[in-house]
């Protein structure tokens, strides 16, 4: 499996989109056994659920994230997690150990992080 990480630093990113990059996890019987920092290639529209996918991602984990982006991942067989924070080593160990659940907020203001609805 493959768990890909919005990230900001060793940060999670607040908003997907605007992330500087993915952290993907390699995992195997539910540890890490791999990672590495995959640039964000650009927010455009409807592009990076398809970029993920071609990345081999099973689930997407962020802070935020829009509808329509959730709906897309969905539709490329990608699990959606929202509402994480924290460090990207801590939020994945949490989500592998069952601790760390999608609040299933959904991010309304696309021109930056830190405004998104609970």
């Amino acid at each position: 499996m493959k768990i890909a990480i919005a990230a900001d630093g060793k940060f999670v990113s607040g908003h997907f989109g605007h992330c500087e990059g993915f952290r993907l996890y390699d995992v195997e019987n539910n540890k890490v056994v791999g990672s590495q920092m995959v640039p964000n290639p650009g927010h455009k529209p409807g592009f990076l659920p398809v970029f993920l996918k071609e990345q081999n991602a099973d689930v997407i984990i962020a802070g935020g994230m829009g509808a329509t982006a959730q709906e897309l991942f969905t539709q490329n067989g990608i699990k959606v997690v929202v509402g994480a924070s924290g460090e990207t080593d801590k939020v994945i160990e949490g989500y592998l150990e069952g601790t760390v659940k999608s609040t299933g907020s959904v991010c309304s203001e696309h021109a930056h992080e830190g405004h998104c609805e609970e």
